[in-house]
């Protein structure tokens, strides 16, 4: 057994330095992992190919349609202006004051409905224009909104990764969203809010660039008339987490 779980801990290791140091595609970088895993497992070489085969392509036939909404649930949000709408009125109600926990829960919001990179390139418009007009440094903004993606898209179903890891230990997924939100909304907090203000007792040179919004180029406007109303926004993007609930309920 303790083989075993430092056979994990190298091939672990050995996928975060491809991934970290090397640059090389994830894919490729999780298959060579796969086979080296193996390797040190001492699986018999015959087998390993059609292992790892028969591995990723059960994992992605159970998480192709997690894939599929969760793309097409974040167009919609995007496309429509939902984005727009949740931001704009979130950082209305909360003032300047808290700026970094409306962008925050924000984010966190459609952090829910939206892949981190996605996510990213929605956002990242959005709070850049909120920074200039507040007068505030974009790293004072942009950390918590990175940080609340970061949180959602790694801690709470339906995003891919907790859906699969869930499979793996056979939980129910409403239990883990319910007990991820609890965890997730902490971390976000430390990690962003909390966070940037450390760094800027270490680090205040960072935190005095206030840029302009012609570094970001081009980006698409959107008026109050053209986006859909706000509740209407929050619930497309929390549709998941209303599914997984009434899942969770009827099981």
């Amino acid at each position: 057994m303790i083989l075993k779980l430092l056979a994990l801990l190298i091939g672990i290791i050995f996928l975060l330095v491809l991934i970290i140091k090397f640059k090389i595609n994830t894919f490729v970088s999780l298959v060579l992992t796969a086979v080296v895993t193996a390797v040190m497992l001492q699986m018999p070489l015959g087998t390993i190919a059609d292992s790892v085969s028969n591995g990723i392509g059960s994992q992605l036939g159970e998480l192709s349609m997690v894939f599929g909404f969760g793309a097409m649930l974040g167009r919609l949000v995007s496309d429509s202006g939902g984005a727009y709408m949740i931001a704009e009125t979130l950082i209305k109600r909360f003032g300047k004051k808290r700026l970094q926990i409306a962008v925050m829960l924000a984010s966190f919001i459609l952090g829910i409905a939206l892949f981190f990179e996605v996510g990213m390139v929605l956002l990242v418009p959005i709070v850049f224009a909120i920074a200039v007009e507040a007068g505030v440094p974009i790293l004072y903004l942009v950390i918590p909104m990175a940080a609340a993606l970061s949180v959602t898209h790694g801690f709470l179903p339906p995003h891919p990764a907790p859906v699969a890891i869930a499979q793996v230990l056979d939980a129910n997924d409403g239990k883990v969203l319910l007990f991820g939100f609890v965890i997730a909304i902490i971390v976000a907090y430390i990690a962003g809010p909390l966070f940037s203000k450390m760094a800027r007792k270490f680090a205040p040179a960072a935190f005095e660039r206030k840029g302009n919004l012609s570094s970001i180029g081009e980006v698409k406007q959107f008026t109050p008339e053209e986006s859909p109303s706000f509740g209407l926004s929050v619930l497309t993007a929390l549709f998941p987490v209303l599914l997984l609930s009434i899942a969770t309920i009827y099981k």
